[in-house]
Order: C-alpha cells, then sequence, then structure tokens
C-alpha cells in the first residue's frame, strides 16, 4: 500500500530533483548526466574480499548520486526507478561486454541482492529488486533478453552494514545468504548478474557470490546423480566408478567451475571514486 500511494503521490504532486534540489523536475539534466553520463567500468574495493566477482559500476558515489540513491532507497522516491534502472542496466552490458567469446548466448538473469526483512518492511518496498526490475526492462528494450530471478534470502539476520569497517562487514555477512529451494532452477540457461544499488568493501556481493556458487554446485551435483544412477540402470560404463562414488563427485567437481557457463559478474550503480580502476595510480 505504501508504494503504490508513494507512486501516486509522485505523480500529483510537484517535486524537485532528487539529487540537487533544482525545481519542477525529479531528476534534472545534470544529476541524470551524474548518474548515466560516463561509461560504466571495473570496480575493485580495497582490499578486495575473497570470492567477489568482476564488480562493473556506473557512477562513482558522491554527492548528486548518493543523493538520488538515498532518495529512492530510503525516502521512496520511485520515480527514479526509470533512471536508476537504466544506470544499472549500463553497468550490466559493461560486465556482459568483457565476457564476449565465452558463451555469452542465453538470457541475462539478473539476481538481486535481498534486503533485509525489517529494512523492506520499513521502506514500504525493495529498492534493489525495483531497480533489477527496471534494469531487466531496460535491457530488453534494447535488444538483450533479460529477467530478474530474486533467487537469494538470507538465511539469519544480519546487522545494519552502516557504520562497520570493511573486517566487521564481512564478518556480518559471511554464510547470511542462501538460495531458495528451487531456486538454481531459475538461473539455469542464463547469464547469471547479481545487482545492487552500491558497493563499497564488496562484503555483500561476495557472500551473495558464495551463495549462487554453493547452490550452482548442488544443482550440479543432483544433476550428475540423476545421470549416474540412469546410468547404472542400464549397467553402462560408469557403473563400476558409480558404485564408490566417484563418478558423481569427479562430475560435479569438473562441471561446477562453469555452472554459470559465463563467469559469474556483478552490477551496481555506484561506487567509490577510489575503487574505480582507470582513478589508480
Amino acid at each position: 500500500m505504501r508504494g503504490w500511494w508513494r507512486d501516486l503521490t509522485d505523480l500529483v504532486l510537484p517535486a524537485d530533483c532528487a539529487g540537487c534540489g533544482a525545481p519542477r523536475t525529479t531528476l534534472c539534466a545534470r544529476c541524470r548526466t551524474a548518474l548515466a553520463g560516463g561509461a560504466p567500468r571495473r570496480v575493485r574495493p580495497q582490499p578486495e574480499p575473497a570470492g567477489l566477482p568482476a564488480v562493473y559500476a556506473s557512477a562513482p558515489y558522491a554527492e548528486a548520486v548518493r543523493a538520488l540513491l538515498l532518495a529512492h532507497k530510503e525516502r521512496g522516491a520511485l520515480t527514479l526507478t526509470g533512471a536508476l534502472g537504466a544506470a544499472l542496466a549500463g553497468a550490466v552490458r559493461a560486465g556482459l561486454d568483457t565476457s564476449a567469446g565465452t558463451g555469452t548466448s542465453g538470457t541475462v538473469v539478473l539476481v538481486p541482492v535481498p534486503s533485509a526483512r525489517w529494512a523492506v518492511r520499513a521502506r514500504g518496498h525493495d529498492p534493489v529488486r525495483r531497480m533489477a526490475l527496471a534494469a531487466a526492462g531496460e535491457l530488453r528494450r534494447t535488444g538483450t533478453p533479460a529477467r530478474v530471478a530474486a533467487v537469494l534470502r538470507q538465511r539469519r539476520p544480519v546487522a545494519d552494514q552502516a557504520g562497520l569497517d570493511a573486517r566487521r562487514r564481512l564478518a556480518n555477512m559471511a554464510g547470511a545468504l542462501e538460495v531458495t529451494a528451487g531456486g538454481d532452477r531459475l538461473l539455469a540457461g542464463g547469464r547469471v548478474v547479481l545487482v545492487d544499488d552500491l558497493v563499497t568493501t564488496g562484503a555483500s556481493l561476495a557472500e551473495a557470490a558464495r551463495a549462487l556458487r554453493i547452490g550452482a554446485a548442488r544443482a550440479v551435483y543432483k544433476n550428475a546423480t540423476r545421470e549416474g544412477r540412469e546410468e547404472r540402470s542400464t549397467g553402462g560404463p560408469e557403473k563400476a566408478n558409480w558404485e564408490t562414488g566417484k563418478w558423481v563427485h569427479g562430475a560435479a567437481k569438473k562441471t561446477v567451475a562453469n555452472a554459470f557457463g559465463p563467469p559469474l559478474r556483478a552490477a551496481v550503480i555506484a561506487a567509490p571514486a577510489d575503487s574505480f580502476e582507470i582513478n589508480r595510480n
């Protein structure tokens, strides 16, 4: 209800630019350029957490971009969703372009990093999922098949990340996420891209990637088990190894590294300016 009411009031009430306060526009030209006027680039938090996939961002997290993300997330400025989704789609494309030639066919599957349930209730909407849906629509509009698969969930409560340093953020997120039951089926055959609004230390994206890889490994193991049973029932050549379990283990080990097809990627709207590779000495 809160999200519906915000949508309605945004349409009928005058608004100022959420980025700079310019009157009579929800997003002025200058802030739109700050958000998506540059080419998305690879970003690397320092220190870079283990297991973090390649991350691409559209804009530095500063001034207008910070204000726009906070307005959308915390104040329910839902008219910004389209522009934020377009910026996110640009970062997704940048990550996909780098994997050209490594199996780039198939639908792009955007997997949003889940928000805590208490946060979604307090805000009245799920900002990352909302932006992911807008990004998928923008990708489809420009000729790239895309869909959203919200297959991650929190398996235990986590603390608010604000105010935590990199080490504490990693500890806070460690083992916190998992793939929903049957979620692995929604990822099959797609080019999987993790999406979030912002990367700072990379703790949330690294944990999300870990959870996805575990989910993919389980899916591979299930497939290998099913195929092995079929082989055993027909008396095929893998029967001896199947009896010791070695065939299943070997098949899963061989396949899980490429469970997503192309390498797992991540895309965000913004990142700290010093994490953009081009800005480093």
